[in-house]
């Protein structure tokens, strides 16, 4: 198959669906899972360390194939290591999950698929012993393999985790700035999960035109998101951000069981994924009507995302994508920290803010050259003159050879006014 990444931009990445079928070449999981264990062990061979051990539940996921989500999936209980002499991850999960994937992700070799518990973030005490055990496991498995000597790098750790550790003998170093290299450029069948995750969204901001109207609520709009997402065939929605009328302007990332009116500005932000793979995928909307005021705040946002996606090629710098931007003073702000987040981009993938991180607070002293196979969103903000609407507008870009290519399809160009009086 053809990378979807260094198509000439006349071909269209596809959007296929949600099964796989005999007469249409669509996600081989095979391949992602390749592709993913390799990029890891390849970033493992270019590190100093010995092997890998992770926390992070996406760096799990992209190491091991494997997932549990929602309220397991944090608790710093589950666990992989990846060390250089061996072919594949270690896995330690909840006893019964362990046992699912000796029976269904054949990937794993059943030896490597291991109950384990370390304290439920901290609900079990490390005087339980249970990290203890665990370290001193690990550490045999190094000492058999010969690396007990060298460093192994971490993700993400509880401390009593790391003093263990320490205790123990073990040199930890960051293996999360590893990991997010890693994970940097997509391959063909992750750039078509991230296509179709962003189709979901396309078809959900059509109902929320057809709803958005005087009477409904805030909490109402991320109800009917949650529930068509799923119904659609999401594993996750992670978070609906729903902003209107007065909370437009400052930005509250969040949303509230506030009424929505007439001539009400209102964005969205939809952030879900399908078989892991992200969207942050925000638009703005006029209630029945939109002011002149609230028109030229749009305008003035679509331009600062026109211009940013112009500059989108391979060999530039983050920081050329961030200098098209406004500085913070010139859109209310004393501060690029007071106003991170507003004029930004993050990379996306199984994680919803990976590399690149784009913005005036870190990209012009640390800029990241793009690369073919990046993909990342774009957002911009601009507060209007009324002084409480804004318009707010995000677009998820892949990096070709040839330039940008758009995942986000939904009408976005004007300002759009739903249900006009």
């Amino acid at each position: 198959m053809t990378s979807l990444a260094v198509r000439s931009t006349a071909a269209p990445i596809p959007a296929p669906g949600h099964m796989g079928v005999d007469y249409e070449e669509r996600v081989d999981f095979d391949r992602l899972r390749r592709y993913r264990l390799q990029r890891v062990k390849d970033a493992l061979a270019g590190s100093e360390c010995g092997a890998f051990l992770l926390f992070d539940f996406y760096n799990i996921r992209y190491t091991t194939q494997t997932w549990i989500g929602g309220a397991l999936g944090d608790k710093m209980t589950r666990y992989a290591l990846l060390t250089r002499s061996a072919d594949g991850p270690t896995l330690w999960d909840f006893g019964s999950a362990a046992r699912h994937h000796r029976l269904y992700a054949p990937w794993l070799d059943p030896s490597d698929s291991r109950a384990g518990m370390l304290g439920m973030r901290g609900a079990i005490a490390p005087s339980a012993g249970l990290m203890e055990s665990a370290i001193r496991e690990i550490r045999g498995m190094l000492t058999d393999a010969g690396l007990a000597d060298h460093p192994v790098g971490v993700d993400i750790v509880e401390p009593p985790f790391l003093f263990e550790m320490q205790r123990q003998g073990l040199t930890v170093v960051d293996a999360q700035q590893y990991m997010l290299d890693a994970r940097l450029i997509k391959s063909a069948d992750e750039i078509m999960l991230l296509n179709q995750a962003a189709a979901m969204v396309d078809g959900v901001y059509q109902d929320i035109v057809g709803v958005l109207k005087p009477g409904i609520r805030e909490n109402e709009v991320v109800a009917l998101a949650n529930k068509r997402l799923y119904e659609m065939g999401s594993d996750q929605v992670e978070a609906i951000n729903a902003v209107s009328g007065e909370r437009c302007n400052p930005h509250p990332h969040n949303f509230s069981d506030r009424l929505i009116r007439p001539g009400d500005q209102a964005f969205f932000d939809i952030i879900h994924s399908y078989n892991g793979y992200r969207t942050c995928y925000y638009r703005t909307f006029g209630v029945g009507s939109a002011t002149a005021s609230q028109r030229d705040a749009y305008t003035k946002a679509r331009e600062w995302m026109d211009a940013a996606i112009a500059a989108v090629r391979p060999g530039v710098g983050t920081d050329e994508i961030a200098a098209v931007w406004p500085k913070a003073t010139e859109f209310g702000f004393e501060s690029e920290m007071a106003a991170f987040g507003l004029q930004f981009g993050h990379g996306l993938g199984l994680g919803l803010h990976e590399r690149p991180i784009i913005s005036r607070l870190n990209s012009m002293t640390a800029p990241v050259e793009l690369q073919v196979g990046m993909v990342f969103a774009l957002e911009t903000y601009c507060p209007a003159s009324d002084g409480f609407s804004a318009a707010r507008i995000e677009e998820e870009v892949v990096v070709t050879s040839d330039g940008p290519r758009i995942l986000t399809l939904f009408p976005a160009q004007d300002l759009v006014v739903a249900n006009p009086y």
